[in-house]
């Protein structure tokens, strides 16, 4: 993006500064026109290499078909990369750009930023990127047919550009080697931040477009993450939030977010949900935060832990038989006992989580103290006062299950 310009030398820099500054305004829209062109012919090209690579054809040698493919993709790419060095910087530099190509530009800086420090990232954001920034226009400016076919084009891609950048991550969270707690908080950040952009971006276009194809449980999944989109979310909103995603991940991204990752991530929703509960002072928000942690639980215990096969110890597997097989008693009683189900519910998931904090280095201890009180009352625990011997001397009596 850099420019050259000739050093004129004893004349007026002031005149050919203006003369430069318009000719260039007038250009700008010359040079719109012909990447649009440019873009437009490389689009078509590269719809009708996707067209025959999707399709099953015998006739055609499948690797040549893939090349040439690949090779349209690339000349795709190159042509939207074109326009934004040619077009929209030059807009923006010329103070003609409107806020959208304004935008557009940030956004580009800030995914080549990426480049040096975090280069696969940085080679599927790009794409990512650049495939958004054309399929606005489409969307907005394009006939239905052309729509059609790159709506298609745009999902298959997307879906593999996500995946692939999920895949990334999750290498990285797996990577015990040299990488910090705080390194590891922020590659959980951008999991939760990836799997939220696909479901707004790409896994709702499936929807609006296929409904009848989309699984009825991710349809659920998708409605339940849409009531978090409106408005401002406090911490436990968020938590709520993020379940519901790794929920999703788990029909979606099985593979590129393998299940020893999301249970990591689950375990980093648990932790956060834990420290809630023990530093929320009014009672009416602690019980609602309490609530949605048994809630986080649950999922933990169905949607992953239930689908695990490998476990790091015989002993952790059949401590989790165990506990599986309890739950699945007190599910019975569901149908016929609405309120006893989610108390015997509740006392199973507490005495679990309480084996769980002492194995820990974290300080649960005020939310042990929360735990007992919750099995006392529902007489799942006995309690005990504090006593003073007949020498006055203080005896700690704990309270006993």
């Amino acid at each position: 993006m850099e420019e050259r310009s000739l050093k004129i030398t004893g004349a007026d820099k002031t005149f050919f500064n203006k003369i430069t500054t318009t000719l260039t305004r007038i250009l700008i829209p010359t040079k719109i026109g012909i990447n649009g062109m440019l873009i437009s012919m490389k689009r078509n090209s590269m719809l009708k290499a996707f067209e025959t690579y999707q399709s099953d054809n015998n006739n055609y040698n499948n690797e040549e078909i893939e090349k040439k493919y690949d090779t349209a993709y690339e000349a795709y790419l190159s042509a939207l990369d074109k326009h934004v060095m040619d077009s929209i910087y030059k807009k923006v530099k010329n103070n003609t750009a409107s806020e959208f190509e304004k935008n557009a530009l940030a956004k580009y800086y800030e995914v080549t930023s990426l480049k040096e420090s975090e280069y696969i990232e940085y080679k599927y954001r790009k794409q990512k990127y650049l495939l958004e920034l054309d399929y606005q226009g489409i969307r907005a400016d394009s006939k239905e047919k052309l729509k059609e076919k790159y709506n298609q084009f745009y999902i298959n891609k997307m879906d593999a550009l996500y995946k692939a950048i999920l895949k990334n991550y999750s290498i990285k969270v797996a990577d015990n080697t040299n990488c910090y707690d705080a390194a590891k908080e922020w590659i959980y950040t951008k999991i939760f931040y990836t799997l939220e952009e696909y479901i707004q971006n790409i896994l709702s276009l499936k929807i609006e477009l296929n409904k009848d194809e989309t699984s009825k449980d991710v349809v659920a999944e998708y409605e339940k993450y849409q009531s978090y989109e409106v408005g401002k979310l406090d911490t436990k909103d968020n938590i709520e939030k993020n379940m519901i995603l790794l929920g999703i991940s788990r029909k979606l991204f099985t593979h590129s977010l393998p299940l020893i990752v999301a249970e990591q991530c689950y375990e980093k929703l648990l932790k956060d949900a834990r420290i809630l509960v023990q530093d929320t002072k009014m009672a009416a928000k602690r019980e609602k935060a309490y609530s949605m942690l048994i809630n986080l639980m649950e999922d933990y215990n169905v949607k992953l832990l239930s689908t695990k096969v490998y476990w790091d110890t015989q002993k952790e597997k059949d401590a989790y038989k165990a506990f599986w097989n309890q739950y699945k008693e007190i599910t019975k009683l569901k149908e016929t006992d609405f309120i006893e189900y989610v108390k015997q519910k509740e006392i199973l998931f507490i005495k679990d989580d309480m084996k769980k904090l002492k194995q820990g280095k974290t300080d649960y201890s005020r939310i042990s103290t929360y735990y007992k009180r919750k099995l006392v009352d529902y007489g799942a625990m006995k309690s005990i006062k504090n006593s003073f011997g007949s020498k006055g001397k203080y005896i700690k009596v704990k309270e006993v299950a």
